[in-house]
């Protein structure tokens, strides 16, 4: 039995909710990079990428790229694409963020340019940070002890909830 945190319809809430505030955040900017963390925060960048179309039209042009490095061993991380990121706003998206070494890491390419400005968004937060990364947009916030583990369950292009064990 699962203890849902997020069922599939709140968490489609959270998602669209954090959409308007980077469309707030980010007014006036014609491009966003949304860079989404293999497997899960690809899912959630996606979902984030069509309700930006949604609200903001062809207002505002995304790229969506893939971030891949080994969660719990971040030494080499990979970019689907190879693009200029110089002046650009760059969201690195992951399902959750416990440490923020993730975070971290993933945004470690993007450093070798000038990016404009660097974002980050998680579905949900857990309060256990160990690095300096605080997300910039957060679906829920958690206490949790460091035995709990949260799990992010994804379907094609969907978030169908959260749970913690």
């Amino acid at each position: 039995m699962k203890n849902y945190i997020l069922t599939q319809q709140v968490a489609e809430k959270k998602l669209r909710r954090m959409a308007y505030e980077i469309l707030e955040n980010n007014a006036g900017e014609q491009q966003l990079i949304l860079a989404g963390i293999r497997e899960s925060g690809s899912v959630i960048a996606r979902v984030i990428q069509q309700q930006l179309r949604e609200i903001a039209g062809d207002v505002l042009q995304t790229t969506l790229i893939s971030i891949s490095l080994d969660k719990k061993n971040p030494g080499t991380v990979t970019l689907s694409e190879s693009l200029s990121f110089d002046d650009r706003v760059i969201i690195v998206i992951d399902d959750v963020a416990n440490s923020g070494r993730t975070l971290l890491y993933a945004m470690k390419p993007f450093l070798e340019f000038r990016p404009r400005k660097i974002e980050s968004l998680v579905l949900v937060e857990r309060s256990h940070k160990a690095f300096p990364v605080q997300p910039d947009y957060t679906g829920l916030s958690l206490s949790t002890t460091l035995q709990e583990h949260i799990n992010v369950e994804v379907e094609g292009d969907q978030v169908r909830g959260a749970w913690l064990e």
